[in-house]
Order: C-alpha cells, then structure tokens, then sequence
C-alpha cells in the first residue's frame, strides 16, 4: 500500500502585496472550481508574474476546493524526462524503480483532493503528456500550471496573464485617478520600499507614467526599476530607460517575446553595475538554485586588485553580490542555519546565461563548477554512512541541482570519468532518499559513454548499480553487475574493490537464502 504523502509546504512566500491581478485571480478560481476543469495553464511572457498569481489563487482555493496543495518547482530542470522524478521528490513518494512512477504518484495522491502547482513548465513543455496521463490515473487530482507556452494537451484549460494596464502618457488622468492605474501602483508600492519618501506628483506624474509605459507594464521589469527609486528619481530614470531598453519600447513584432521585454530590462540594470559585480553577474548563472558566498567564492570568485593587493576569497565577492541584489539581479533564499544565501531569478539567470556564453568563460567556468560539485558528493558519499547522514541528506538535497547539472555538464563534454565518479558517490543518496530509478539511469549513461577499459571508476560505478538493483530485490541482477565490477577490480589489481565486490555477492547469496554460498563470498571477501 502507498503511502499518502503529507502536504508540501515549500511554496514560495511573499511578503509584499498583490497588485492588479484581482481580476485574474478570480477568473482562474472560478475555472478551478468547474468540476469538468482538471488543469489550467497561466501563460504569458517572463516576468509577467504568472508564479505569484499561482501561489495567490492556491492560497485562496485551500481547504475549500482542494485538501492540499503541492508546489513544484521546474526551474531547474532542462530534461522532460526528469519532470516525474521531480514531483516525486517534492511529494516525498519513493521510487524502487519497481514499477511506473506516475502509477506510484496517483496512488499516493488517490485519498485526497490535492492541487498540484507545476511551476515553470516551459522547462519541461514536451512532458505534458506525462500530466495528461498522470490526471487520468488520478480522478481527485487538479493541476494549475505556469508556462510560457501552451501546454496543448486535451483537457487543458489556458488563462493567458497579460502585462498589467498602464497609463497614456500623453494624456494623464488626474493624480487621483492615475494612483490606481495597476502599473502605476506598482511600480509606487515597489518604490516606496527603497525610497520611503517618494510620491505621486503633478512634478513627476509623466515620468511615472512613461516608466510603466516603456516597460510595457510587466511586474519584473517594473520591480527592477523600482529598486532604482533609491538613487534616480523619475526623470532620470524614465531617460535612462530610453537609453537602455529600446526593445521595451515597441521592439522587432518578429522577434520572440522574451527579447522584446525582460531582456532589455535586465540589461539596463546590468548595464548600471561596476566592474566587480559585472564580470561575477554572467558567472553566477552556473549556480542551478540557491548557494552561499563561500560557494560562490571558490567556484566563480573575483579577480584581486593589480598586485595582488584588495579582498579575497569571501571578501572579493560579498560587496559585488550585496550590489547585484541591490540592483534586483539576485534574491536572498532563507537558509535553516541562517546563513546567507542568494538565488537569480530564473528569468534573470537565463540572460546571465547567455552572457556567459558569450563572454567566453562559460566552459572554465563550469569545469570550476563541476570540480567543486564532484568534491562536495564524494566528500558526502563517505558520511552518508557516519552520525552526520542526516545533515549531509539535506545539503545533498539542497544542492541537487546543482549536481545534476555536474552529471549533464561531464557528460556534454565527452568527461564520462567524473560522471561515474558522481554517480557512484550518489548512490547511497539515490538510495536514501528513493530515488533509484533516476540513480540507475544517471550510472548507466555514464557507463554508455564510456569506455569499454577497465577503470577504477568504470569499476565502482558498475558495483553502484548492483547496489542499487539490491536494494530493490533485483538479485539476478545485482549478481551480474557484481561479478562484471569482480572482474574490473581483479583487472585493475585493486583489492579492497574485490573485497568489496566479493561482498556484494555474499550479499545476494544470503538475500536468496543461499547461506553455504553466501559464507563463501564473504570469507573470500575477507581474505582479500
């Protein structure tokens, strides 16, 4: 029997208030509450506040047309494939790899009304199907989804979020009436948080309502310039947005939506950054998630002054992160210890992304990444075993992102040694906490992409799959990868990985009851 998992609460908290999207709210509660509507998508461009909407409207529908919401986070992830394992993470359902996890996924959610928040899904667009199937094996489920684009499955209902009204700024309304404009009374709420004495006046109403124009009345974008209040006022910084964002300001119609709207608005404000903060930005985008300053100090770190002379490690790099959040380009994440951390927006480190690209730097940069990353789980792969398991399950969690994008990275660039190298380090993770369908899979590929050679890491890799088929009771299967990782080990000369296979085999043995045959391999093993 599945157990049913408790209700996440991992949805993002916002502490400022909702602006112009009461209407919206409403339309989208109203299609969740049709019993024939199972799945809503908000579309819209980035930046337009789709996340926000989602949170609020499952918020407002808890414990009234649903039992128990569920927010799921894509941002991080590129591959399709990996969008029910994701889900599975967040719910907390196992998966043995025994059967179809979206049968093990219905299962768990069959005993209440739950309401699953899919956020970011343009990530993952060409997984729809597996939501479509996913809602037909679970008759008590309901999806609200976010996207960029249509998900176009049957059943799916789509409420396009447009950018919020702004003012005609060559005809303004009285100040009254122009305070209530949605925009406006953005970008004042947003302003007033940095800049406490700043007001609507007969003086700056036209620049105020130049700014929501130019921007086109998208929240982000709106937020971003709003943060600027506490050092341009709004002259200056209507004029500097004409400077810096001509896309927002009726751009190529051809040209994909994003480009004609967040990119320049993130370009401007990476255009007012100082030298340090600016080389660190693009760098940044390597972090898939949260991270701390050590982290970042050691993976993307920031040249000294000529001569060697000015801060370094931690130092070097608190003062240009401390700017880029200033600036609205980084977010401060809440970490249990307290201790600081940061995160890009996603939308924000997909121009930072581009801008690493282009800067050259992108593959030193995460080859930097993947070392440290590869350090962090072999250095955790020997405590997961210890008093600390605990403490190293959350980091391992918490940085999950960022080690697969280590497992993808090696693979991408022909380096199948430190993937294995990962993968086996991983799989008392994988092990732990359920995931051993996608620890198998991550294994195997690196065994594909490698060499026929024998290795030590071609070795423990093909031992870390008979572990894992163990674990799930697949004993003609562990048995075989335990005696291939045999003959690797004696090819290589390498006695403690004989020992060890040679353990393994008992192991099997005494599972399937074959004690005479299981006392051999272990007394071999230690005779090693």
């Amino acid at each position: 029997m599945t157990e049913a998992p408790a209700a996440t609460g991992d949805m993002p908290v916002f502490l400022d208030a909702l602006i112009g999207r009461e209407r919206d709210a409403a339309a989208v509660r109203d299609l969740l509450g049709r019993p024939a509507v199972r799945l809503v998508t908000l579309t819209g461009p980035g930046g337009v506040g789709k996340t926000r909407l989602a949170v609020h409207v499952a918020s407002a529908v808890a414990d009234d047309l649903v039992d128990a919401v569920a927010f799921v986070d894509l941002a991080q992830l590129d591959d399709p494939g990996l969008l029910l394992a994701t889900v599975a993470r967040t719910l907390g359902v196992q998966d043995p790899g025994d059967r179809p996890l979206a049968d093990r996924i219905a299962a768990a959610l069959s005993d209440r009304r739950w309401l699953l928040v899919l956020d970011n899904f343009e990530q993952v667009a060409p997984a729809a199907a597996e939501v479509a199937r996913l809602l037909a094996r679970c008759s008590t489920l309901r999806v609200l989804a976010t996207s960029r684009v249509p998900l176009r499955i049957g059943g799916a209902h789509e409420s396009p979020i447009r950018p919020l009204t702004v003012p005609d700024s060559h005809h303004l309304p009285p100040l009254a009436d122009l305070a209530r404009n949605d925009a406006v009374a953005l970008f004042l709420e947003r302003a007033r948080a940095v800049a406490p004495d700043l007001s609507l006046s007969e003086q700056n109403a036209a620049f105020i309502a130049e700014i929501c124009r130019r921007l086109d009345g998208l929240p982000l974008a709106l937020e971003l310039a709003a943060a600027r209040a506490k050092f341009l006022a709004p002259g200056a910084l209507a004029r500097g947005l004409e400077r810096a964002l001509p896309v927002l300001a009726g751009g190529r119609r051809d040209a994909p939506a994003r480009h004609r709207t967040m990119r320049d608005a993130i370009a401007w404000s990476v255009n007012l950054l100082g030298e340090r903060a600016a080389t660190l930005f693009p760098r940044l985008a390597v972090f898939v998630g949260a991270w701390t300053l050590p982290v970042a100090a050691e993976v993307v770190g920031v040249e000294e002054a000529p001569g060697g002379r000015g801060p370094s490690g931690v130092d070097a790099v608190l003062e240009p992160v401390l700017e880029l959040a200033e600036h609205g380009l980084l977010r401060t994440v809440p970490l249990p210890d307290d201790e600081p951390a940061f995160a890009m927006l996603e939308v924000v480190r997909e121009y930072a992304l581009e801008r690493l690209e282009a800067s050259g730097e992108a593959a030193a940069v995460r080859d930097v990444h993947a070392t440290y990353f590869l350090a962090l789980a072999e250095h955790a792969g020997s405590e997961l075993f210890g008093p600390d398991q605990a403490a190293w399950m959350a980091r391992l969690h918490a940085d999950y992102g960022n080690l697969r994008a280590t497992l993808a990275w090696s693979l991408t660039k022909g380096d199948a040694e430190s993937a294995l190298r990962l993968g086996t380090a991983l799989w008392p993770f994988w092990a732990r906490a359920g995931h051993l369908g996608e620890g198998r899979t991550w294994l195997e590929g690196g065994l594909a992409a490698g060499v026929s050679v024998a290795s030590l890491a071609r070795a423990r890799a093909v031992q870390g799959l008979g572990n894992l088929a163990l674990d799930v009771a697949e004993y003609a299967r562990a048995a075989a990868h335990y005696e291939e990782s045999l003959q690797l080990y004696h090819e290589i000369s390498h006695s403690a990985g004989v020992a060890s296979a040679l353990t393994g085999l008992g192991l099997v043995a005494g599972y399937r009851g074959e004690y005479e045959r299981a006392r051999e391999w272990h007394e071999a093993s230690l005779a090693q």
